[in-house]
């Protein structure tokens, strides 16, 4: 991973147990765009690395806005953030993009669940910027809760096009998001990002209507998986070489225990930097990055095993 070095210029409380991180590159280089929604990794005080999407218009050249929520149940990661101050330096990777926006859809309904505004906000960013036609609805306990939702309502380009739902309890969000249904056309995309619960119900929602690969999921959260019948297989990569997985080492650990140079970040399934190609074998896929029609040629090699006796893939 190729880490640059930033500089944290301003810190802001958005909501309890949310903070917002404003940085700039420590040798003072201009930043080039980013594809809307895209996220960075983020090297904590404490060494432990995590993802966080950037929430800023996408075209910025001066900085990078970041916003962290501190999880009780954290590994230490968002608690270490947030105790980053003013003038620390941290290393941040290069931007990834798994929530394009699609260039062919003719509306875009963007749909956050609590923390989840931020990757969406970049792309409300963007596509008012494109003059696109899209609305953003956004979920969240309450007004205290909700981060920028004082920009969501102040800004002019947001003011038309959001809708924010404050203290709806998740079992009526169905009944809310159907009232969206009406205004879908065969090429609008949905996109969505917050908890996973949060999440599988606008799947549900819009997934009947306009389609599974026109709805896009943003996920930062590994997801539990049963290994216990875990089997071995061989991957062999294009070059030739072929390698042995055993039942319990990822393809990820066997190829660098081989000297294979893999580029990798989260080595939980979620960030997509270990995505790879897949050109032969069936594979049993257990990421959060991958679409459904990504996963026909594309495996995530930290966590993906092969229910075939061999996978023939393509590093990236």
């Amino acid at each position: 991973m190729t880490n640059i070095v930033f500089r944290v210029v301003d810190i802001a409380e958005e909501a309890p147990d949310i903070r917002t991180l404003r940085m700039v590159r420590a040798d003072g280089q201009a930043l080039k765009p980013y594809p809307a929604g895209s996220h960075i990794d983020v090297v904590g005080p404490t060494g432990m690395l995590r993802q966080y999407s950037l929430c800023m218009p996408p075209e910025d050249p001066e900085s990078i806005l970041i916003a962290v929520k501190r999880e009780p149940e954290s590994r230490g990661g968002s608690a270490a953030i947030h105790e980053v101050r003013v003038g620390d330096h941290l290393k941040v990777s290069k931007p990834r993009n798994l929530l394009a926006v699609a260039d062919d859809a003719d509306r875009h309904f963007l749909v956050a669940g609590g923390i989840g505004i931020t990757p969406l906000l970049s792309m409300a960013y963007d596509l008012h910027s494109r003059g696109a036609e899209f609305e953003l609805h956004y979920f969240a306990r309450s007004r205290e809760e909700a981060a920028f939702v004082d920009l969501l309502e102040s800004r002019a380009e947001f003011r038309d096009r959001v809708r924010i739902h404050l203290g709806v309890p998740r079992a009526r969000h169905p009944e809310v998001l159907t009232t969206v249904v009406p205004r879908l056309t065969p090429r609008s995309h949905v996109y969505t990002c917050g908890p996973q619960g949060f999440m599988d119900q606008v799947v549900t929602t819009f997934a009947e209507v306009i389609g599974e690969a026109q709805v896009h999921l943003e996920n930062f959260v590994a997801s539990e998986v049963d290994t216990s019948e875990d089997q071995a297989f061989t991957v062999e990569l294009d070059t030739g070489e072929t390698f042995w997985v055993p039942a319990d080492r990822s393809i990820l650990g066997v190829l660098e225990d081989n000297g294979v140079e893999v580029f990798k970040s989260c080595e939980e399934g979620v960030c997509g930097s270990c995505v790879s190609g897949l050109l032969e074998g069936t594979v049993d896929h257990r990421d959060n990055c991958l679409t459904a029609a990504d996963r026909e040629s594309q495996l995530a090699l930290c966590v993906s095993r092969a229910t075939s006796e061999r996978l023939l893939i393509e590093l990236y």
